[in-house]
Formats: structure tokens, C-alpha cells, sequence
């Protein structure tokens, strides 16, 4: 059977899936504390969500890029997530998703959530085969993410600094132990196809 590539791979449970994002302190910091963003985070912009920690790595430099320097790990409802995927549409006109460009824009001039799927990374951020799934929020749904979605947040930022230490001295297997895990996470046919997700067989 073949591997498939577009897979949802996350932390997840029964009831919840981790997420992460990367802000500068001055939003991560008040978000861990309150467990849930509060100014000065805008309600006004899309806020992007991934459940592939190594992506963020590589997306935030190891937390190191300007505006990314606190990593936080973002638990939210299942039931949330399934809501925004439902109302997700490619950023481009995928043929695994719609008949012909029309449709497409069609589609998407109307979308209140965003999917791309971009080139998961290992842990020294080479591009690997597989990709990883990115959900964009826009303003008209974010409120419903932050007010009942989100369960908890996490500042997983000393934990970033300790991986990055270790792939930096060579020592990749001690990192690999410490990462996040992830697994292949269940889609119904009708999310899949959505998403422009492998199934079974596809």
C-alpha cells in the first residue's frame, strides 16, 4: 500500500489535538498564563494554526526568527478542529478537490478558513516527501477558536531551545526522544476529500 503523503499527523487524544503557533513574548507570554490569547493578539487577522511541531521549527527558526520567539502548544477541542477543517478551502485549486479553477475561486472568495499543505521537515529541516497541513483562521471565525475552541495553551519554548542545543551538538537521537508525538489522525471520506487528503487506496 502506498505511504500516503498528505496525512494529518498530530497529538492528539479522545476529545482534544495539540496545535502550535509562534508569537512574539509579548503574546505568548500572556496566552500560557490566561490559557487562551488576550491582547495584544488580534482578533482582526488570520491566525494560522499546524499540528506538525518540526514544521514550526523550521517555519520559526527554532523560535529564533523575530516575532516567533515563544512557541506555544495550543490544545483545543476535536470537535473545534473538525469544525474549521469542514470549513476549509485549498488555497489553490487542487484537482483532488475541485472540477476546474472556477469552482475553485468560487469557493474560495467565500472561505472563512484557509488549508495548505506544505513539505513536513525532519529535524535538521530538510524537506521530506510527506506534508504537513496548515489551517488559517480569518477573522470572521477566529473568535469562536478562542473564546470555545481552545482548551489550554502551553509555553513549549524552553523545550525548543533544548532540541535546538541537541541537533546542534549532533546529538539527534537524545532530540528525537524529547519531540512532541504525533500520529496519523482519523478523517471521515467526506473531510478528506475536502482537504485534499490522501485516503486508503488514493
Amino acid at each position: 500500500m502506498k505511504t500516503p503523503t498528505r496525512q494529518i499527523r498530530a497529538d492528539h487524544d479522545r476529545d482534544t489535538i495539540t496545535v502550535y503557533q509562534a508569537y512574539g513574548p509579548e503574546i505568548g507570554g500572556p496566552a500560557a498564563e490566561h490559557g487562551t490569547f488576550v491582547p495584544p493578539f488580534s482578533r482582526n487577522r488570520m491566525t494560522w494554526i499546524k499540528p506538525s511541531f518540526l514544521w514550526l521549527m523550521a517555519r520559526s527558526n527554532w523560535a529564533r526568527e523575530r516575532g516567533q520567539e515563544s512557541v506555544l502548544a495550543v490544545r483545543i477541542s476535536r470537535a473545534g478542529w473538525e469544525q474549521a477543517l469542514g470549513l476549509a478551502v485549498p488555497t489553490h485549486p487542487d484537482r483532488r478537490v475541485f472540477r476546474g479553477s472556477a469552482e475553485w475561486r468560487e469557493r474560495f472568495a467565500d472561505a472563512v478558513v484557509h488549508v495548505q499543505w506544505d513539505p513536513e521537515r525532519s529535524l535538521r529541516g530538510r524537506k521530506l516527501e510527506a506534508r504537513s497541513i496548515q489551517i488559517g483562521l480569518s477573522r470572521h471565525i477566529v473568535d469562536r477558536y478562542v473564546d470555545h475552541w481552545i482548551l489550554g495553551i502551553e509555553d513549549r519554548t524552553p523545550l525548543v531551545r533544548r532540541l535546538h542545543r541537541l541537533v546542534h551538538d549532533g546529538q539527534v537521537g537524545k532530540a528525537k526522544a524529547l519531540l512532541p508525538p504525533e500520529r496519523p489522525y482519523p478523517l471521515s471520506a467526506a473531510l478528506a476529500h475536502r482537504l485534499g487528503a490522501d485516503t486508503p487506496g488514493r
